[in-house]
């Protein structure tokens, strides 16, 4: 593997052709206009942003390039970005989290852990088979292996990949501003994803210093080791996006034969259950009328497949936007709890 700072010696000719390579094969997959060029000069772009953490948060800049020098370019990073899982239908992408050996382990996960779960779900509002299913999608309950320095991660979208690379170099800035009492690692000591999300509920250096919670009260936030520190964060990071305690999740809808034909943008609840029964859509379900929702469409294995959902559904969604994930962990959720042992 090259490392930075050996990318940033090599000529002006194949970095432009880098460049050219990246930029063809995003839009080849997307099929749209093509994004701005890289850097010309990566190394010019690293010290730009080493002079931004001096100034807006008094780092030093010589050592904020020193940490940049430690990462590693990954290829693999930038392939992986190129081929998400959510471009699938859902009836491939369901298959991939939904399966009988995920939902079995989810439920020996939590009845092993349901003490714990329970004291988190009391304090958050978050149900323990929702908290369950998130660790089970995100890591497989710890078992996914944690393949990449963040640091290697972040630097890599950070510099070379164009379509996202405002936002990756924002939590890279925060990666970088993470140290502390609480989170007492060294940048590039930390294992993650392909793309920087850390240890088993997957959190970005934003959501670590925002939602990441001391669960276990050792003084530290330990989101690899520390069941009681995983739990609690996914727990906090629930109810600071609007987890309704007790509120629905999803519903099938039934759908008349002269259903109106909806559309929705986004999984925002903007339509009374009652609207959406009186356009063709409604669930079984004793719910106040004036309930918020919206329609999902999803492309099932026996075809179209309508969802009624509701807010918790788009707090879900706010882990990943897509409604393919929501669903998924809602799903597993439903699964988890079916199969776990009566508390």
């Amino acid at each position: 593997m090259l490392s930075f700072r050996a990318i940033g010696t090599i000529g002006s000719n194949m970095r432009r052709s880098l460049a050219v390579l990246c930029t063809f094969s995003f839009c080849a997959l997307l099929n749209t206009v093509a994004p701005a060029q890289p850097a010309a000069d990566p190394g010019a772009a690293e010290r730009q942003f080493a002079r931004q953490m001096a100034r807006e948060h008094g780092l030093d800049a010589a050592a904020v390039l020193e940490i940049l020098h430690r990462a590693t370019y990954r290829q693999s990073v930038i392939d992986t970005m190129m081929r998400p899982a959510e471009a699938k239908p859902w009836k491939d992408y369901r298959p991939i989290f939904v399966t009988d050996r995920r939902v079995a382990d989810g439920a020996a996960f939590l009845d092993d852990n349901r003490d714990l779960l329970e004291r988190v779900g009391q304090q958050y509002g978050v149900p323990p088979e929702i908290i369950t299913a998130i660790i089970g999608v995100e890591s497989n309950y710890g078992r996914t292996p944690m393949r990449y320095r963040v640091l290697d991660a972040l630097v890599t979208l950070a510099f070379y990949y164009p379509p996202r690379q405002d936002y990756f170099r924002s939590e890279l800035a925060q990666l970088l501003l993470l140290n502390s009492a609480a989170f007492p690692y060294a940048p590039d000591a930390l294992m993650g994803s392909y793309a920087g999300a850390m240890g088993w509920p997957q959190f970005m250096p934003s959501s670590v210093a925002k939602y990441a919670r001391d669960g276990d009260g050792d003084g530290k936030i330990d989101l690899w080791n520390s069941l009681p520190d995983i739990c609690a964060s996914v727990g906090n990071y629930f109810e600071a996006f609007g987890w309704q305690t007790g509120g629905p999740v999803a519903l099938r809808a039934q759908v008349a034969a002269n259903a109106r034909t909806l559309a929705p943008k986004g999984l925002d609840p903007v339509y009374p259950l009652q609207q959406l029964a009186e356009w063709g859509y409604s669930a079984d379900a004793k719910l106040d009328p004036a309930t918020p929702a919206t329609l999902l469409r999803l492309d099932g294995a026996d075809g179209p497949e309508f969802w009624i959902t509701f807010r918790n559904f788009q707090v879900i969604s706010r882990y990943n936007k897509s409604p393919l994930y929501a669903m998924a962990v809602f799903q597993l959720s439903e699964a988890i709890a079916a199969a776990a042992r009566a508390p």
